[in-house]
């Protein structure tokens, strides 16, 4: 009998888990495309797609796109989760600067919680933009 309470707990456990992540996802996706709609970046909807959020991402930061595949280097262990941090910094730091917020805010997204905030105020703040430079460098 109470391998089935357990049991069953950890399935109400799972269950509740699947719920946070979908709601974390689909918040960083409409993150994502409001923030590709303030900065004039088309295919805002390429926050949806789990690779296609990579190549947006790069592309509102104005980036190049060997700034994608790097960030895909993440299926290799350990070099790619290194390598992909350190990029996901950088390309968060050249979004907050196109949004008119200081590069350094990109550090707080390794803070639980700050991130959630710190994203928020870049999607949904009564900031402007900042101009297009061109397009993504090569």
């Amino acid at each position: 009998m109470e391998d089935q309470i357990g049991t069953g707990l950890l399935a109400a456990m799972g269950v509740v888990w699947m719920f946070v992540g979908l709601a974390a996802y689909l918040f960083s996706a409409f993150a994502l495309m409001a923030i590709a709609k303030k900065t004039d970046t088309p295919n805002g909807w390429l926050g949806f797609i789990p690779i296609g959020n990579v190549y947006l991402m790069t592309q509102i930061a104005k980036l190049p796109w060997w700034w994608t595949l790097s960030i895909l280097l993440a299926i290799i262990p350990v070099l790619g989760a290194i390598v992909m941090m350190v990029a996901m910094i950088y390309i968060w730091w050249k979004i907050a600067e196109r949004l008119g917020k200081p590069g350094w805010w990109s550090l707080l997204l390794l803070i639980p919680i700050a991130n959630i905030v710190i994203i928020a105020i870049m999607a949904w703040g009564k900031d402007t933009p900042a101009p297009a430079q061109g397009t993504p460098q090569a």
